[in-house]
């Protein structure tokens, strides 16, 4: 797989749980002004579990903006551009479920546009 930019830039945590083939599960834990970037997936479905926050899940087309409260989910399917950030820019911690399917991540220009 390769390393998104969020992946290889410093963050305040990174955990694996698990990861095979076509799905993977980790824990990101964000400080007060870090983001995953605009991107989608054209395979897998991330799903979002607010441990520590609250955060935020934006999507383009459909256009949406979850914000989730520690214990509080929420689904992005393929194909779905979408950014995730804390709310207020604050520090937040979600565990993610990405598959099935083949990973991939595919830039989209522009951080909160």
């Amino acid at each position: 797989m390769e390393a998104l930019p969020y992946e290889a830039a410093e963050i305040a945590g990174r955990e694996t749980v698990m990861e095979g083939a076509d799905m993977r599960v980790r824990v990101l834990t964000l400080a007060a002004s870090e983001c995953v970037p605009w991107h989608y997936h054209s395979e897998i479905t991330d799903s979002f579990v607010c441990l520590e926050g609250p955060m935020v899940v934006e999507t383009r087309a459909p256009r949406a903006e979850y914000v989730l409260k520690p214990g509080e989910r929420c689904e992005v399917p393929p194909k779905v551009a979408h950014y995730v950030h804390g709310l207020k820019d604050g520090p937040f911690k979600f565990l993610i479920i990405q598959g099935v399917g083949v990973y991939d991540n595919i830039a989209v220009g522009g951080r909160g546009a």
